[in-house]
């Protein structure tokens, strides 16, 4: 099975779920700014940047700002989201992913992270998965975001692989795009409806099994 095929896993709703940290944070920020900031408002803020994050925060607060202060902002958002990662276990690690991992471990199959958060590295040594990645491609290492395709593709130059022999797992629109885009094999985690431009789709990590991963690593020997 060597070489044959490979894995490219995002992180924040694959891997683990830091979305509620980041809203947390972000919601916190709100409030100090004299206003509420809700879940359903957080979802503006899926994908986008911090930058554009605080924009649309700002936005929603009707709040204008100096550069300088905004840069503030930036920082004790960021520090306060810290906070809560570096507290992280693997009991945070979501359902099905270890075995998945060390399935592929087993079976000799190269497997990286493709993240645009720069806080990737430390996420994965606090829930302990940090030394199974053969590579890590994170917001250190991209100059564009997703839908764009760089993330992936260097995931597959870092493993020294074809992209059409890479399988992206993706829990985003954007994620799912850019695996296509990279003319990777798509797998989304969670609704099929939104995710329907994947090549498969499963509703959670857990419901991948086993007996899916040999037929596809067969497909593609």
């Amino acid at each position: 099975m060597n070489n044959k095929i490979a894995f490219i896993f995002d992180l924040d709703g694959v891997i683990v779920d830091t979305a509620k940290y980041h809203f947390l944070a972000w919601k916190n920020l709100a409030n100090s700014l004299g206003f509420d900031f809700t879940k359903e408002q957080n979802e503006q803020l899926k994908g986008v940047s911090r930058v554009k994050s605080l924009e649309i925060l700002l936005k929603i607060g009707n709040i204008k700002l100096s550069d300088e202060k905004k840069q503030e902002l930036l920082i004790k958002k960021n520090e306060e989201y810290l906070s809560y990662v570096n507290k992280m276990t693997s009991d945070e690690i979501l359902p099905g992913v270890t075995n998945m991992l060390n399935f592929l471990i087993k079976n000799d199959v190269k497997f990286a992270l493709g993240s645009a958060s720069k806080n990737a590295p430390l996420i994965l040594d606090k829930v302990g998965l940090l030394n199974k990645f053969t590579a890590i491609v994170d917001g250190n290492h991209v100059s564009k975001a997703k839908p764009d395709p760089e993330v992936f593709l260097l995931g597959a130059e870092k493993l020294k692989m074809d992209p059409i022999k890479c399988v992206v797992v993706e829990d985003a629109i954007a994620g799912v795009a850019a695996a296509n885009a990279a003319n990777m094999i798509s797998i989304g985690i969670g609704d099929s409806d939104v995710l329907k431009d994947a090549n498969y789709v499963f509703e959670d990590t857990s419901k991948i099994t086993t007996a899916f991963l040999k037929s596809l690593i067969k497909r593609n020997e």
